[in-house]
């Protein structure tokens, strides 16, 4: 009778969650080709895409999509090039691996659900590992794959500046109000966004947030991007006011959209 074989396999599983932007002030265009932002980001934890890897006994690192369709070859993927840019690093350390990841965050939506991928990938393979890196050093090296990457290293609320990659920590709690996601079925372009947007001074100081009852929210805190996007695609400002219309205490376009999100007293 031939010898059973045993292959035991390890795998290392985690779910980045999605995030809304409280506020988004676009303030001017910077020399270096980028905006100079204030918005705080807020995490969603129970809208979570689902990733993993496990290490090939054989054969070269692939990736395994599934779930929402992901538009483009895999290589083209924020999760996968953040696995290039740190296996570079560690050639010898990290071995070949098979990445899967399956996508329910809706991708064009200003969830940031690509940003979360990479820099879960970052920090699991860091923890996995033992590579030693601080999370300034993730935070730097997710910073060259977006913008709002750094963020998803921290994954708590913080205010931001700069590109959005200067964040400081917010006391900031929103677990007693429901909150309702609604992403129309449109893909918004964030270099477009930007492109139609028309920056401007800050009209409310985001840092004081935490001192403003949320159903004070509606009159003072404004998501730049609201305006053009608004024009360009009405479904999205149909969205956010049914919200309203459905009772939300206050209701925003999150990021560049076209993701739009309101808050519920209604537990």
């Amino acid at each position: 009778m031939p010898r059973s074989l045993r292959f035991t396999f390890v795998v290392m599983i985690s779910f980045p969650n999605a995030k809304i932007n409280l506020g988004l002030h676009i303030l001017h265009k910077r020399a270096d080709g980028f905006h100079e932002l204030e918005t705080i980001f807020y995490p969603v934890r129970n809208l979570r895409d689902v990733l993993e890897f496990i290490p090939l006994k054989q054969g070269e690192s692939r990736m395994v999509q599934t779930g929402l369709a992901v538009l483009g070859d895999y290589s083209e993927n924020l999760a996968w090039r953040a696995f290039q840019k740190i296996k570079n690093l560690f050639p010898t350390v990290i071995p070949e691996l098979e990445i899967h990841l399956h996508k329910a965050i809706p991708m064009g939506a200003g969830l940031g659900g690509g940003s979360a991928d990479a820099s879960f990938i970052l920090t699991m393979l860091n923890e996995y590992f033992s590579l030693g890196l601080s999370i300034e050093e993730l935070e730097l090296m997710s910073l060259e794959l977006g913008s709002d990457c750094p963020f998803f290293i921290r994954n708590s609320p913080q205010y931001a500046t700069g590109r959005g990659e200067i964040m400081t920590p917010i006391e900031l709690d929103l677990s007693a109000y429901r909150l309702e996601v609604f992403c129309p079925k449109v893909y918004v372009s964030t270099r477009a966004a930007f492109s139609k947007s028309q920056p401007k001074a800050a009209t409310f100081n985001l840092k004081t947030l935490p001192q403003i009852p949320v159903a004070a929210w509606r009159e003072v805190l404004k998501n730049d991007f609201e305006e053009s996007v608004f024009a360009q695609y009405p479904e999205v400002k149909a969205a956010k006011d049914k919200l309203y219309a459905d009772g939300a205490v206050y209701a925003s376009m999150s990021g560049s959209g076209s993701a739009v999100f309101g808050l519920f007293q209604n537990k």
